[in-house]
């Protein structure tokens, strides 16, 4: 800041008193697209071609005279309506979730403290903290600021920057237009890009200069994808074969049997049986739930499409900082001249003399309410040495600060002492700045370059520290324009997350490609590369070597190279770029406006959320809540899950829908003298379908190689060839079991009624698909494994399945409707029995595959 304000000073608002005030003007949102209504998903799922297909089959039933037929579709027909509006409110929830956790968030002091809220908590009055790279939450007036400069493009169209200064005077109550340099007005939904400050909001919400312009926020809202297109594309498909087959059945029974009506009615029921609607369904519910899942992880994703990426993830490039290690500086080692000291040091011992100037030096370059890691470990040590001493300046006045620039990697804080005869200037920043600001020879740089490489090579961070002193006149525009004297070095430890090395290991075997992108020495980066455990041999990568490489020779040497160092953030864009280049699929994390660029580039761009600005939060795909890289390899994790349970799920639709088309359409095609399924059989089995496919699949559990195999082809598409005949001979061999318990039951015992044939046949269609549920939960492990592991929504599937039968064939009323008659104990044996053995080959086929991963092999397409 420009020292007028000491953050610790400033109490801001109560919890109280904000809440009061945002019940008064209404949350800091703008309108925009609200998420569905109850009434909205409702008038959605009626207009949906089941629906549609059931209200016609009750309709032609009235006509027909069936009134009860048509009473009993009706109930389908309702509680059809009641699941799928329950899994729609379900989604909807999910989505509402992340969108507001993915809302910009806003640094406010209350009560005193400092605190990280959503944007859309902000109220009239808060006192905000801005920095670099924030987007500004709300119209407010600024009250104190450092080189503070605003993009306001949004607002006036204009791409230059304007510089904002501190109101002096009577506080305006009203704010001003945007545009024009030296206002202290900043506006909602403009970005910092230089600078920091302290400023009151004077509007919020719709009374916001946004707000009256009716500007909205982006929503988080599934996106079309290479998925979602393919699954649209079978749908299309499908749906095409089922109209032509349904055509050619209304035709057939009509010229052959000479009634229009029930031709019409067989065709129907096989438009019900071959419609694929269950697809899209299990699309868009796993995504969503799935990206409220990985939230869970502390990882929140901001494009659900990504969900689906994170799988195919090949190689993951990381922030060391923060990410990999705890971003928990201590300062322990310094180096003044030719002395070195190790800290801490015993209390009574004390800091050495030939320290105190270095030290004390350090302190009045940093922050006076530091809020950056190294600045507190800086202040730590200050409190805990120079205390009481004449090093310690409490009356001493910022006047000036020379912010940290690309050009210059220093920051320099000018102080006048409490008569105001001279200035005294302090700089810290990389140790090649500081030297460039001191001017030092060769011969001091050689010395100083070997204690840098001394740090680096123990794993520290280190910076340079300088001084100098002024006499009163107008300060220059330029930190080089001072004469610095340069003070030592300072020696930062940053201990590594105790999981990291546990993550790294688990994406080696998972075949993802872990890199290192730090702006450290070469020296630290390959110590801390060594203690994670990435594989440093193929050396370090830094950033002027980058730079004199072409592209080519880049995208060649990034294929055996995980780390690099001394890289700043216009770089990894070109790295990013080197790795698509290969073919790889990337992840890249980043927390700074200027990794924006690099996000984007990603495939999956990944922005900090405790330390990241809220540009490279937009820039980005997922937002890491914690900042912990444990979190990322776990949402890889729950990514890979969810992709198999998709592919699981539409495997399932695909094999059951096969002996309910068959059994629809054989006995029209064969001029059979009853048809076999009727519209309310197949509804009842969609009633199992539906939950199953959306409920079962999405809670199952992930398969115990998930991440012992390499990432799935990016190209494969989710229902290869090999993934498509399996799920068909899955339900070839359910159609054949439940043809020959039909054409056994008639022909062998022939006083067993057509109604009785049909019972035993549907019984074991019930059996088979409850059976087929659960040999599918894993192509990995047998059904007698996946029974042990725990699946709450399978047992209340096959329970509720189960007893739906039981009634059909025990209450009169129902085993009408259904034309059933009643079994025998010894007649559910042989349906029991029949359902078991159509998937026993399944369960062979797992059993010869052994452990080698059909996820692999047939899940993936391979053809």
């Amino acid at each position: 800041m420009s020292g007028r304000i000491d953050l610790s000073t400033v109490s801001g608002l109560s919890e109280s008193e904000a809440r009061k005030r945002l019940l008064e003007d209404g949350l800091n949102e703008l309108p925009s697209s609200k998420a569905r209504s109850g009434w909205r998903i409702a008038f959605e799922v009626v207009k949906e071609p089941m629906f549609l297909l059931l209200a016609a089959c009750g309709l032609l039933y009235l006509t027909l005279g069936d009134k009860e037929e048509a009473l009993m579709l009706l109930g389908f027909v309702l509680v059809i309506v009641g699941i799928t509006f329950y899994q729609e409110r379900k989604t909807e929830r999910a989505l509402e979730a992340l969108r507001d956790l993915s809302s910009p968030r806003a640094m406010v002091i209350r009560d005193g403290q400092q605190k990280r809220i959503p944007g859309r908590e902000v109220a009239r009055g808060d006192i905000l903290v801005l920095g670099e790279g924030d987007r500004v939450p709300a119209d407010v007036i600024l009250f104190d600021g450092a080189n503070l400069s605003v993009d306001e493009s949004l607002l006036t169209g204009e791409p230059v920057p304007v510089r904002k200064v501190s109101f002096s005077g009577t506080k305006p109550t009203a704010m001003g237009k945007p545009g024009g340099d030296d206002l202290p007005f900043l506006f909602s939904g403009t970005l910092v890009v230089s600078g920091q400050g302290i400023a009151e909001v004077l509007a919020s919400g719709m009374h916001t200069e946004l707000g009256k312009i009716g500007k909205a926020l982006q929503n988080l809202e599934p996106a079309e994808t290479r998925l979602k297109v393919e699954i649209g594309r079978i749908v299309k498909i499908a749906a095409l074969i089922g109209a032509c087959c349904c055509t050619l059945v209304v035709v057939v029974y009509g010229l052959t049997r000479g009634n229009w009506t029930e031709g019409f009615l067989a065709g129907i029921t096989l438009a019900m049986a071959t419609l694929p609607e269950e697809f899209p369904v299990v699309l868009t519910i796993f995504l969503a739930l799935g990206a409220w899942r990985i939230s869970g992880k502390n990882v929140l994703t901001r494009q659900v499409p990504a969900v689906e990426e994170l799988g195919a993830t090949t190689v993951l490039c990381s922030d060391k900082t923060g990410t990999l290690t705890q971003n928990r500086m201590t300062v322990v080692r310094l180096a003044a001249g030719d002395d070195f000291c190790d800290l801490p040091l015993a209390r009574s011992s004390g800091l050495p003399e030939a320290f105190h100037q270095l030290m004390e030096y350090s302190v009045l370059a940093s922050q006076l309410d530091p809020f950056d890691p190294m600045d507190k470990a800086i202040k730590k040590v200050g409190v805990d040495y120079l205390a009481g001493t004449e090093h310690i300046h409490t009356n001493w006045s910022l006047v000036k600060e020379y912010s940290l620039s690309p050009a210059l990697l220093a920051i320099s804080h000018v102080w006048t002492s409490p008569d105001g005869n001279d200035f005294v200037i302090a700089s810290k920043g990389s140790p090649e700045a500081i030297m460039d600001l001191c001017h030092l020879s060769r011969e001091k740089r050689d010395l100083v370059g070997a204690q840098v490489i001394n740090f680096a090579d123990q794993g520290l961070r280190v910076l340079g520290v300088a001084r100098a002193s002024f006499h009163p006149r107008p300060l220059p525009s330029n930190q080089h324009d001072f004469h610095f004297e340069f003070s030592g070095l300072l020696g930062f430890v940053d201990p590594v997350r105790e999981t990291v090395p546990g993550a790294v290991a688990e994406c080696r075997t998972a075949g993802i490609k872990v890199v290192m992108i730090t702006g450290d020495y070469p020296g630290t980066a390959r110590n801390i590369a060594h203690q994670i455990g990435i594989d440093g041999t193929g050396g370090v990568i830094t950033g002027p070597e980058l730079d004199s490489m072409d592209d080519p020779t880049l995208a060649a040497r990034v294929k055996n190279a995980n780390v690099f160092a001394r890289i700043v953030p216009e770089q990894k864009m070109r790295i990013v770029q080197a790795f698509k280049a290969g073919g790889e699929i990337v992840a890249m994390t980043g927390d700074g406006v200027n990794d924006a660029p690099a996000l984007r580039a990603a495939h999956i761009g990944i922005a900090m959320g405790a330390r990241g600005t809220d540009v490279a939060r937009e820039a980005s795909s997922l937002v890491l809540l914690d900042d912990d890289f444990t979190s990322i390899v776990a949402a890889v994790r729950l990514g890979r899950r969810i992709y198999d349970n998709i592919q699981k799920a539409l495997g399932f639709i695909v094999a059951i829908h096969v002996p309910i088309a068959g059994l629809s359409l054989l006995p029209v095609i064969l001029e059979w003298r009853q048809l076999l399924l009727l519209p309310v059989h197949v509804v009842f089995l969609e009633l199992l379908i539906d939950p199953a496919c959306s409920i079962v699949f999405e809670a199952e559990s992930e398969e115990s190689d998930i991440m012992n195999r390499p990432p799935r082809l990016s190209e494969q598409p989710i229902f290869g060839a090999r993934h498509l005949i399996l799920s068909l001979m899955q339900g070839f061999s359910i159609l054949v079991t439940v043809l020959a318990v039909y054409f056994i039951s008639s022909t062998m015992f022939s006083e067993k009624s057509i109604e009785e044939s049909r019972t035993l046949m549907f019984t074991t269609l019930i059996v088979a698909n409850l059976c087929l549920i659960l040999v599918n939960r894993s192509w990995t492990r047998s059904a007698i494994e996946c029974l042990k592991m725990p699946n709450a929504a399978q047992w209340w599937v096959t329970g509720g399945g189960v007893v739906f039968l039981l009634l059909t064939i025990f209450v009169p009323f129902l085993r009408s409707m259904f034309k059933f008659e009643v079994l025998h104990l010894n007649d559910f044996a042989v349906c029991l029995l029949a359902g078991v053995f159509s998937l026993l080959w399944f369960e062979g086929f797992k059993y010869v595959h052994g452990h080698r991963a059909p996820s692999r092999d047939a899940l993936n397409g391979g053809s």
